[in-house]
């Protein structure tokens, strides 16, 4: 039977721990790469507008696809320019499963895998999170981050002041101690963990001031044309990534200091396989600052739908090939 999934139903179900787990094992297990997603223009004269598909499988298990929307022009009409949706099918039958909201899958998974990454690269005792932008995935850092290191604080910082604040204050009723900040240059040198999800193309994070342990999470700017960090903040870092073909292809951090030849992608240290797998190491030492970029994987999707299907109707998990 078709089901159905609303945004409140993919928050209610995906718990941090649990979904942080379900990253662990889905990039730990060596599976086929997934294509990059897929951009195609669908608007018309004086109205661009662009349709996105993410598809990724796993044989004989589930196959997934995610269907974006833009339409920037949308809030002429009071509506938002980005919509998505997840289509989840069985891996046997090819027979459709699921719909889910992909706003909701997208933000949670997202988040989750950034958590998944400083699991390995953060301090243990990492207690000061920064967060960097107040957009819907900023949203849900904190939480996150919460689920695998001892936070006691965290600091909000946007262009928006107002937004920073509101933002801190959802974040209270969270239960976190969270506090606004106008300043990033002064709040960058207090934070253990840096967290960015912003569409900037100016960098926003100076390197210069990352204390010595610091982990740089870079969730946002994901195209070659945006950047959240200027180049000292990447050649100071041992740089990881969530997957080569995306992170080579996508992500400004990277590509605007290889472009200018101050960097290159042989010093990119490790992939979320290669992290959970155990065939690259982590954090070395207390003092190194490391950095995670991430533009968003496919099987991130797939693994944050099905452990959503499967946790809510236990019965109808499918059952892997004789």
């Amino acid at each position: 039977m078709l089901r159905s999934y609303s945004a409140a139903d993919v928050h209610a179900a995906l718990g941090y721990p649990e979904l942080i787990e379900a990253l662990r094992e889905a990039f730990k297990r060596d599976g086929e790469p997934m294509p990059l997603r897929q951009a195609y223009e669908v608007g018309v004269d004086g109205a661009p507008a662009r349709l996105l598909t993410m598809p990724a499988w796993i044989r004989g298990e589930a196959v997934g696809v995610k269907l974006v929307t833009v339409f920037p022009q949308n809030a002429e009409r009071g509506l938002g320019a980005v919509s998505s949706l997840y289509f989840l099918l069985d891996g046997q039958t090819g027979q459709p499963r699921a719909t889910i909201d992909g706003e909701a899958l997208t933000n949670r998974r997202t988040a989750a895998a950034s958590a998944l990454a400083s699991s390995y690269l953060s301090r243990a005792d990492s207690r000061t999170l920064l967060i960097v932008g107040t957009g819907h995935v900023a949203r849900h850092l904190a939480a996150a981050h919460r689920a695998v290191r001892p936070i006691e604080k965290v600091m909000v910082w946007g262009r928006n002041p107002e937004r920073a604040r509101a933002l801190a204050d959802t974040l209270v009723r969270q239960d976190a101690n969270a506090v606004p900040v106008t300043d990033l240059d002064l709040a960058l040198p207090q934070a253990d963990i840096v967290s960015c999800a912003t569409t900037s193309t100016e960098p926003l994070v100076k390197g210069a001031l990352l204390r010595p342990g610091t982990h740089l999470d870079l969730v946002g700017a994901f195209t070659p044309q945006m950047r959240e960090s200027d180049d000292a903040a990447i050649l100071r870092c041992r740089v990881f990534i969530d997957t080569y073909p995306g992170a080579l292809a996508e992500a400004g951090d990277l590509l605007q200091p290889i472009a200018a030849g101050r960097w290159s992608a042989d010093r990119i240290c490790g992939d979320l396989h290669e992290l959970t797998s155990g065939a690259k190491a982590g954090r070395l030492d207390r003092d190194e600052i490391t950095l995670f970029k991430s533009v968003g994987a496919a099987i991130e999707d797939l693994a944050a739908a099905s452990l959503l299907v499967n946790e809510a109707n236990p019965n109808s998990r499918a059952q892997p090939p004789e």
